[in-house]
């Protein structure tokens, strides 16, 4: 029996399959976080985090390396860790570091920094020759206008270190690119309490179908454990409406995709990690949109699991451990597996009263899973994966049939909002703007 250290977690779908995954593999772990409220609000209704049921739930300033780093130290000494893990990506460098800093097995510091910066990404990246959007790095407003005059619109603008779509905008001409910059500046700290590189990211907007790629890299070796196919809507954001494994490609198309993200994971110098690609099938070929060097959130690790067998969680454990996971496919009876989110659109606002349909969908032979937030959410138009009202999950026995029936089953779901909330006018109408939140819990679906 190993006992591992989880330092913070999403507090989504990975945060419930890595204790998962621990507790099946017959091992126990110590939770260390900064803020254990963030987790007791975010307990399921049926019982406490799964995330608090560790041996050891302890806090420290995980947000200060100085501290953090001789506190663990003097932590093993006392409880003796045999791997250091986490499923959040604002933390996945600091784990990086607290493996090396105890001798413990992990990736290199360096390589999961870069994968976790989107800049650091593209410089890498270019470096190698691996394939992605013409892209600047501005510092400022006048950078900006500069860099997308030399660019040419449209573009898209990303913030280098925040996740699940935030802030990630379209933009087709200056006036938007100054809305979208001006966004960014406004929230200069993320969910977590860290404060944000003041850096902006403008890239050519790629044309083409999203997929991702779903990889484990042990002892230098890259296994490609499949390609999930991706929907993008809420435009001029980029929000993932659904997922669907695998994705339904031509051999050749698979191929390239697999190779991108092989390329795009040796130049970033990624080892022993689980991995999460994500690639755009563009008419001159794929293109890398980024990389994430942990399992993929919004479920998608679920879906890898029902057709393959394959469990990226525990191959994370193993990874941590210093172990060569087991990914072996074995035969599940599922072709597909899908997920489609219920996603609050134009006109969509005010406090959640529950949804018309829902008896119908839930006695529907087709959901594998369902899940759907609860009454008296506060919504707000979706502008990233954290808004998310709910989600279905199918699967397929006979082919690639399962996106078809989460679709059609999240159509048959229609939000009801009360009238009389707080900010919410009429039904359905628009009231001020939710804050931001760049944590995944702030949907009922959420990715990691």
């Amino acid at each position: 029996m190993a006992h591992l250290l989880v330092i913070e977690s999403w507090v989504g779908s990975m945060s419930r399959l890595l204790p998962r995954a621990l507790g099946e593999s017959g091992h126990r772990f110590t939770f260390l976080t900064r803020d254990l409220h963030h987790y007791l609000r975010a307990a399921p209704t049926d019982g406490p985090h799964p995330l608090l049921a560790a041996e050891n739930v302890l806090t420290a300033d995980t947000n200060d390396p100085a501290v953090l780093l001789p506190y663990v130290e003097r932590l093993h000494g006392v409880l003796g860790f045999d791997g250091v893990i986490s499923s959040c990506d604002y933390y996945l460098p600091l784990v990086a570091r607290v493996a090396r800093r105890l001798g413990l097995p992990g990736p290199a510091p360096e390589a999961v920094a870069a994968a976790c910066r989107k800049d650091l990404t593209r410089r890498a990246l270019a470096a190698a020759g691996v394939p992605g959007p013409a892209y600047a790095l501005c510092a400022d407003r006048e950078q900006a206008l500069a860099a997308a005059r030399e660019l040419g619109f449209p573009l898209v603008v990303k913030p280098v270190d925040l996740c699940a779509g935030m802030l990630v905008r379209a933009v087709a001409d200056e006036r938007e690119l100054a809305s979208a910059l001006r966004a960014l500046e406004a929230f200069p700290v993320n969910a977590r309490g860290q404060r944000r590189a003041p850096v902006v990211l403008l890239e050519e907007l790629l044309t083409g179908p999203e997929v991702s790629v779903e990889t484990v890299c042990a002892d230098g070796d890259t296994v490609v454990v499949g390609v999930t196919d991706k929907s993008v809507g809420g435009a001029p954001a980029f929000v993932e409406t659904g997922h669907m494994f695998p994705a339904v490609l031509s051999a050749e198309d698979t191929a390239a995709a697999a190779g991108t993200a092989i390329a795009a994971l040796a130049a970033l110098g990624l080892d022993r990690v689980v991995a999460h690609t994500e690639i755009k099938l563009t008419p001159t070929g794929p293109r890398v949109v980024e990389v994430n060097p942990r399992p993929a959130g919004n479920r998608i690790t679920e879906l890898v699991r029902r057709v393959t067998g394959v469990d990226l969680a525990a191959a994370c454990v193993d990874l941590a451990l210093g172990r060569r996971p087991d990914l072996t496919v074995h035969r599940t009876g599922v072709s597909s597996a899908a997920i489609a989110f219920l996603v609050p659109g134009e006109g969509q606002a005010g406090l959640l009263e529950g949804f018309e349909g829902e008896p119908a969908v839930r006695r529907d032979g087709a959901v594998v899973e369902l899940a759907l937030a609860a009454p008296g959410r506060d919504v707000r138009p979706a502008t990233s994966n954290n808004e998310y009202l709910g989600h279905v999950m199918t699967t397929d026995t006979a082919g690639a049939g399962a996106r078809r029936e989460a679709e059609r089953l999240v159509a048959g779901l229609t939000p009801r909002y009360t009238a009389d909330g707080p900010d919410a006018g009429p039904a359905g109408s628009k009231g001020p703007p939710a804050p931001l939140r760049s944590d995944r819990a702030a949907g009922a679906a959420v990715s990691g």
